[in-house]
């Protein structure tokens, strides 16, 4: 029976960072994708620069599009244009994690893909794993970084995972592209959430999410989107449509067992105000890595430290996104008008995006914004 030192379940930006980080350690790392690679994955696609200080390897292969300017509106008017201070990467998600994954393989990780978790069993000193090709692969630590629907949390005893689920759905029409150095984000057409456009070098990825609340029903997500696409020539009724789930972080919580740990959107680490998800769940697959490395050196508090290490370096930061997404949707119209207006507004919010700069260095005073109005207005 095959064993290895580590054995990573999904092959997303979470999993692949920690299988890469895993094998330069010189560790025995086996990657398994329940998918065929490159498979295409639902997301806008839009990356901080910052993840390329993780990694002694140049993303530029991958970049699709570098975005310099942001473009708001609230129902395709009143219209707000903010030049970046700092590029946005724009990538295809099918492209990106496979790449990363051959990053991996480049340092010593192995790849199956096609192959499902089946099944995972403790066996007093080591993990077994049950695969669909009918292999039963031992692992003396797991990673369960295969998504918030995937199975290895429940499988592993994280039954009561906190999450709020939202929801969001995608076309990607491939066509020319007018002016792809420009993000768009619309706020009018969709309670408790936005609609976007981020270009591509080759097209765009037009979608819709609901972050707020728990609405995941299509026809929430469809129409808008739909409305939105017309004003780029795309007839979105003739693209396919992806619609997925979001699992937002919604509270601090155990990220480790016994020899095992979440990382990625299986540890809910989604952020509440933004929908951003890639960045933070590269970030948990690079510590995740760090700790199985400590603890396959002896160290027993290395899991537990990885728990902590997401509280403090995550978690502090989701729950002042979340107060702050709570507010902007409370009376979202006044918001769009009281912050989104102001440049500063979206170069911090950039800064954040890039980790540069933290929640905590501008939440108070957009909170205190937005609640003077309100009171104004009689809205509290």
């Amino acid at each position: 029976m095959p064993r290895f030192d580590c054995i990573v379940v999904g092959a997303g930006p979470a999993g692949a960072s920690a299988a890469y980080h895993l094998s330069k350690k010189g560790h025995s790392v086996l990657l398994l994708e329940k998918a065929s690679l490159p498979r295409y994955k639902p997301c806008g696609g839009g990356v901080s620069p910052q993840v390329a200080q993780w990694f002694d390897f140049s993303f530029e292969p991958v970049i699709s599009q570098k975005v310099t300017h942001a473009r708001y509106t609230w129902n395709r008017g009143e219209v707000i244009d903010v030049e970046l201070k700092t590029p946005v990467w724009m990538v295809r998600r099918n492209e990106f994690d496979h790449y990363l994954v051959q990053q991996a393989q480049k340092v010593g990780a192995q790849l199956q893909d096609e192959t499902k978790a089946t099944g995972v069993e403790w066996t007093g000193d080591c993990w077994q794993v049950s695969t669909s090709r009918g292999d039963r692969i031992e692992a003396t630590y797991l990673i369960a970084a295969d998504g918030g629907r995937g199975p290895m949390a429940k499988w592993l005893g994280f039954t009561n995972r906190k999450s709020s689920i939202a929801g969001a759905i995608e076309i990607e029409p491939k066509r020319a592209v007018d002016d792809g150095h420009i993000v768009h984000f619309e706020f009018g057409l969709l309670k408790n959430g936005y609609v976007w456009n981020f270009p591509k070098s080759d097209g765009y990825s037009i979608g819709s999410g609901a972050f707020k609340t728990n609405q995941r029903k299509g026809n929430d997500l469809v129409k808008p989107m739909v409305e939105y696409a017309k004003g780029f020539d795309v007839d979105a009724t003739q693209e396919a449509k992806f619609g997925h789930p979001v699992y937002i972080w919604h509270g601090d919580q155990r990220l480790h067992t016994q020899n095992a740990v979440l990382a990625g959107e299986a540890a809910c680490v989604v952020d509440p105000l933004t929908a951003e998800g890639i960045r933070p769940s590269m970030f948990t697959g690079i510590k995740a890595a760090e700790a199985v490395d400590r603890a396959l050196n002896g160290d027993e508090h290395a899991l537990a430290d990885y728990t902590q290490v997401v509280k403090d370096k995550i978690g502090r930061e989701m729950k002042l996104a979340a107060r702050l997404a709570k507010a902007f949707y409370l009376a979202p119209h006044f918001s769009y008008r009281t912050i989104m207006q102001k440049p500063s507004a979206t170069w911090a919010m950039a800064r954040i995006f890039a980790g540069e700069l933290k929640y905590a260095d501008m939440v108070q005073k957009a909170l205190k914004r937005l609640s003077g109005g309100l009171l104004a207005k009689g809205g509290l």
